[in-house]
């Protein structure tokens, strides 16, 4: 350690002796109220900034909507440069501590603060919230406001989004829940979807000190790789022909069924074993109900059957793609498991619907982007045009990944500035945990990049480094944050906490309830690559009836 470090650190341990004396776990009105003018120095945060400041401290009662009695503080951290935005963050200190920090992830591409008073997505509805938990809750927008990409043309912002944001907004909401209570939280946590859940595996590797835990679910790693993803999915969905109807669609899920629902020991709707499936389902030669899935000859003469231009946009989205650069370790996007999800089915479900947006939407992709057309190609459109190409009239459904020009130089550039969360030694050596969940159906963030993540990440450390470290599980029928097939409700919250506080491996124990499919009927979170198998005898609806298996 270099001694300016060393003498930080003294300072800061010397610092906190009197704190520490005066420690305390409630908050009441005229505490919440000191907070509202305080400041924050530049170096008191570890990335550079230009210091930040509380816009707002109230205290709230409890309210019959279960909010415990709490100070919500809003804040502000100024950026070192003038051009980049502020990043705007909210804290809510509980009138009742338990000790404990927790920090909230975004989603897309941020740019609003998570609510803090809330719970994240697929907890169990009736859990209650890390705020009535005790928990000092805190979130930011990443240092940009609203959901539009432009962000991307500052560099400043572009790496708050990355990641720089997260450690600014946990040093200044540490720094105030410390004030708050006169004692730095005793465990801190990270709880994160989508692209929040990336963010909880960025902050394990770059500041494993300031983490105890992390839970990551269908975490969008890797915003390039995501975006070149979506891009190279959509453009074959664009292709002449190559958009089939939700029927279609339906028709392909109804063959993907018949082939290997039962390759996990029950004709439960759900295809849990996809690596199998993928070994013995082709759609070519596929049938429905005794008939040929794909259309005779190839081509599309009535409406039950598919063509070759769609068989081949399918084929397409299976397919891994070459990336143009290399983008955090990856030099390949593996593509999704489109015949085994639902990609857009008849329906009127709030489920399906969302299922039918995440897929494949309800109309062929076009530039720019126009309502109803795939969730996926609003995000890639918007990112290819205005940060990759800065030019918001271009089309990105014509660029050419294989051949990019002068485009290369753009996106090599952005990709220097990129996040890494490969460096999880530092995590695994201070015993830090991670739950890490993605569903198979995801078809807006590949489940196949988590895996290739998680054996990286093995390769790396090495299996008990990482077995130490992280669960890794898969949920089927699962999709982006909602299914139609099985919509997933755990209260991830209590496993981490069981798991650090307690040393309660999570391994096998863990189980989900499904929302939608069958609501109330529950499966095993099973660790990858293992997977639910019907024991062949019980409640088809239960978990007990189920064991994780690899073949």
């Amino acid at each position: 350690m270099k001694p300016i470090a060393r003498l930080a650190m003294a300072f800061a341990v010397v610092a906190a002796w009197p704190v520490l004396a005066n420690a305390r776990t409630a908050l009441d009105a005229p505490g919440c109220a000191s907070l509202a003018h305080l400041r924050i120095g530049p170096a008191d945060i570890g990335l550079a900034t230009s210091g930040a400041r509380v816009t707002a401290a109230s205290f709230i009662p409890a309210d019959a909507q279960g909010h415990p009695a709490h100070c919500l503080v809003s804040g502000e951290i100024a950026p070192k440069t003038p051009a980049a935005p502020d990043i705007r963050f909210r804290v809510a200190l509980p009138a009742a501590w338990n000790g404990k920090s927790l920090m909230f992830g975004g989603g897309g591409t941020d740019g609003f603060i998570p609510d803090v008073l809330g719970n994240q997505l697929n907890m169990p509805s009736a859990a209650p919230t890390p705020l009535a938990r005790g928990y000092a809750v805190f979130g930011s927008d990443s240092g940009h406001q609203g959901g539009g990409p432009d962000f991307g043309l500052n560099d400043e912002a572009w790496r708050n989004y990355l990641g720089d944001a997260l450690k600014k907004t946990r040093d200044a909401a540490t720094l105030i829940v410390t004030r708050a209570y006169a004692t730095p939280p005793k465990r801190a946590y990270f709880l994160g979807t989508s692209r929040g859940g990336a963010e909880g595996l960025v902050v394990a590797a770059r500041w494993p000190a300031d983490w105890d835990g992390v839970v990551s679910l269908y975490p969008a790693r890797n915003p390039l790789f995501t975006v070149f993803g979506l891009l190279a999915a959509n453009q074959a969905l664009a292709q002449p022909g190559a958009y089939p109807t939700v029927e279609k669609r339906a028709l392909m899920y109804r063959a993907a069924l018949e082939r290997c629902d039962q390759l996990d020991g029950a004709k439960d709707g759900v295809i849990s074993n996809v690596a199998g499936c993928h070994k013995v389902f082709d759609p070519s030669t596929a049938t429905v109900d005794g008939a040929a899935l794909r259309c005779g000859a190839g081509v599309a003469t009535k409406p039950n059957c598919l063509s070759d231009a769609e068989l081949a946009a399918y084929r397409a989205i299976e397919a891994p793609v070459d990336l143009p650069v290399p983008l955090g370790g990856e030099t390949v996007f593996p593509g999704f498991n489109a015949y085994t999800s639902d990609v857009g089915r008849p329906g009127s479900s709030p489920a399906q619907t969302h299922s039918t947006a995440l897929g494949f939407g309800f109309r062929p992709p076009s530039s720019p982007m126009q309502q109803g057309m795939p969730m996926s190609w609003g995000l890639a459109d918007p990112f290819v045009r205005i940060v990759i190409l800065r030019d918001s009239a271009a089309n990105p459904l014509r660029l050419d990944l294989k051949h990019l020009g002068p485009v290369a130089d753009r996106i090599k550039a952005l990709a220097v500035l990129h996040d890494s969360d490969l460096g999880m030694s530092g995590f695994a050596r201070k015993h830090g945990k991670i739950l890490l969940m993605h569903g198979t159906d995801d078809m807006l963030v590949t489940p196949r990049g988590t895996e290739a993540y998680y054996r990286r990440l093995r390769s790396q450390l090495g299996g008990k480094a990482v077995d130490g470290m992280l669960r890794f599980y898969e949920a089927p029928g699962f999709g982006h944050s909602q299914s139609a097939i099985f919509g997933v409700e755990w209260d991830y919250l209590a496993a981490l906490e069981s798991w650090v506080e307690h040393g309660v491996d999570p391994s096998q124990r863990e189980v989900m309830t499904d929302t939608t499919g069958v609501p109330g009927r529950t499966r095993p979170l099973c660790r990858y690559p293992r997977w639910p198998k019907y024991r062949g005898s019980g409640d088809i609806n239960a978990a007990a009836s189920f064991s994780c298996s690899l073949r």
